[in-house]
């Protein structure tokens, strides 16, 4: 089995078209036919189903693409730390994060790491909270931003960087919006905008809310933290926030109230894998949040 065979093998595997493929590697459409067919050989199995000119993955090669997706996550990884070893302060970091972190906390991680280190460089991808573990696990990713940060997980290393108080975001036309604080039992009334069933910030909501004896009244549903700002905004209800999501980002016609009794967390951090070392660059980054975050008193309880 070769490495080019393996490369020929992934791309036809997600255009579901040899020709489309062969395009796409700059070689010749009989080039990649013969590869895959010298693999399939090699292998005893039918990767594909021929369908004219498509091509799609049988059960056989849907669990090969797998295994090989991890085995050139592990290929790249090892090329790139031998370039890192050599310089990690010019290497790569690859993170994943939640949109809740979009916006300014991991922004501003990085433009402090890159006074230090102007020339490391950053893959980011966006993800929901059980992807993101899903791909530290299967090595997409040696590292991921997450919030809240898992108790107890399988295959991952969980450190905690801060924790972060839970705010109520009000319309401005709100009676309670003069507040300098509220207590959680007053918005019992309240119609709730929450995100989908499924999210871990909405259990933090609804939970804290059981906490002090009452049940949400949901009147909307938003995919994602800035949807919530906007159904405030149109003031459609009110919104529990992760404080960081509103920093330099509050909506117009809305105002956010710390909550006392109870005191609304939620610990944010960074998981890495537990059966994978970080790559030296990956590692570098991964020290420097720890000092960053607690350096800022005001990320701290």
């Amino acid at each position: 089995m070769e490495l080019r065979q393996i490369k020929y093998f992934m791309e036809v595997a997600k255009r579901e078209h040899v020709t489309e493929a062969a395009d796409a590697l700059h070689v010749a459409q009989s080039a990649v036919s013969r590869q895959i067919y010298n693999l399939e050989s090699e292998l005893g199995v039918d990767l594909f189903i021929r369908e004219g000119r498509s091509v799609r993955l049988t059960p056989m090669g849907r669990i090969f693409l797998e295994r090989m997706k991890q085995a050139m996550n592990v290929i790249d990884d090892a090329k790139r730390e031998v370039e890192e070893y050599l310089d990690p302060e010019r290497g790569t970091v690859r993170i994943a994060f939640p949109i809740s972190m979009a916006a300014y906390t991991l922004p501003t991680a990085i433009s402090a790491f890159r006074e230090q280190y102007p020339h490391a460089k950053f893959q980011l991808k966006q993800s929901l909270y059980y992807d993101l573990i899903d791909r530290v696990i299967r090595g997409d990713y040696n590292m991921a931003l997450i919030g809240p940060v898992p108790k107890e997980r399988k295959k991952v290393n969980c450190s905690i960087l801060f924790t972060e108080n839970v705010v109520a975001l009000l319309p401005l036309n709100h009676p309670l919006s003069d507040r300098h604080s509220i207590r959680l039992s007053e918005l019992k009334d309240d119609s709730f905008i929450l995100l989908p069933e499924g999210f871990v910030f909405r259990d933090i909501v609804v939970n804290a809310c059981s906490r002090v004896g009452f049940k949400p009244q949901v009147s909307f549903e938003g995919d994602d933290i800035d949807a919530l700002k906007g159904l405030v905004s149109a003031g459609l209800g009110i919104a529990l926030m992760p404080e960081m999501t509103l920093v330099d980002n509050l909506p117009r016609s809305t105002v956010k109230i710390p909550i006392i009794e109870p005191n609304v967390t939620r610990t944010v951090g960074v998981i890495t894998p537990s059966e994978r070392q970080l790559l030296p660059t990956e590692k570098l980054f991964y020290d420097f949040l720890k000092k960053f975050f607690s350096k800022l008193d005001r990320f701290q309880n």
